[in-house]
């Protein structure tokens, strides 16, 4: 690989093609832990969407509407889970890490069940058609900047203006600002009359639906098929580009952008080269979200109720 490679149309296609399920996955992320919630079933939640997604357009075999409705499917998935960690960390004022960690297992092992229930154990694991490229007329014949940027599908089309509304709802309106409050100070907001809880609930099941979309991505778009390793740790490191990010969605997206990048230079280098181990590459995106993270979490300033649960009968 020499250096004009690594500023490839074709590798920064691939970069932000691999970076929208991180990007959609961490903006659903940012808006819970934005209301003072945080979730770590985001894997669970992220495969479960996946699954979903997968059985739906399987079952559906091609006919109209199928997509649609496995992008729905992914997204109700998520929202119960969601609805569960709600009620339990917002309802009943349960621990968060510890209704989290529970969660996540319970996704993992309701993925696999959804999966084999409908699919059942095969010797070769089906396959669904994935989306095609749709190239913006005009724009895509630009050079270099056509094929990095404008010839993709729907899909990664729908995740990167996701984060426009999603940025002017938590900072340019009202509802943004009682999100942001109840995730800063749900005493404060309480005593101003703000529903802490509603705003909470609506909040959590806001981020979820966006986590469960980041899952259909990978059937719909990257692998055409399902298997328990298929999220591959995404929704882990989704977790940890909010805190990348500093809580603000366009260090997000600079921070997913970051990790897809040396994501897809890891594919491109084990295609083109046998002198370093395909596991090695593969491991290179946890290696540097590790480094990262360890650097940026020492001056990053979360939000100050995040994880805790608020009881408005308590004394502070």
């Amino acid at each position: 690989m020499t250096p004009t490679d690594l500023v490839d149309a074709n590798l920064l296609r691939t970069m932000i093609v691999v970076a929208t399920p991180l990007l959609v996955a961490a903006l659903g992320e940012l808006v819970l832990e934005r209301a003072g919630i945080l979730n770590l079933a985001i894997e669970g939640m992220v495969t479960l969407g996946a699954a979903a997604a997968f059985v739906v357009l399987f079952a559906m075999a091609g006919l109209t509407g199928g997509v649609a409705l496995s992008l729905l499917s992914a997204a109700t998935a998520a929202t119960v889970v969601g609805l569960v960690l709600a009620y339990l960390c917002v309802g009943l004022r349960a621990n968060q890490i510890t209704v989290g960690l529970g969660l996540l297992i319970f996704s993992l092992g309701a993925a696999s069940l959804l999966y084999r229930a409908v699919v059942g154990v095969t010797t070769s694991p089906p396959r669904v058609p994935t989306l095609t490229p749709e190239a913006v007329p005009g724009l895509a014949e630009i050079p270099y900047l056509g094929t990095v940027l404008f010839r993709h599908n729907l899909f990664v089309y729908a995740a990167l203006l996701l984060v426009v509304p999603v940025w002017w709802l938590l900072f340019r309106t009202p509802l943004g600002l009682r999100i942001r409050a109840t995730g800063e100070n749900p005493k404060s907001a309480d005593s101003l009359g703000l529903p802490v809880q509603r705003i909470r609930y609506g909040a959590v099941l806001a981020g979820s639906a966006l986590i469960g979309l980041a899952g259909a991505f990978f059937p719909l778009v990257l692998t055409g098929g399902w298997s328990e390793s298929t999220v591959g740790g995404r929704g882990w490191l989704a977790l940890m580009l909010v805190i990348f990010g500093r809580w603000r969605p366009w260090q997000v997206v600079a921070g997913a952008l970051l990790f897809a990048y040396v994501d897809a230079v890891g594919f491109v280098f084990a295609a083109t080269s046998r002198l370093i181990p395909v596991q090695f590459l593969q491991m290179l995106p946890y290696v540097l979200a590790i480094a990262v993270l360890v650097q940026v979490y020492q001056r990053a300033q979360a939000p100050a109720a995040l994880a805790k649960p608020y009881d408005r009968e308590a004394r502070y």
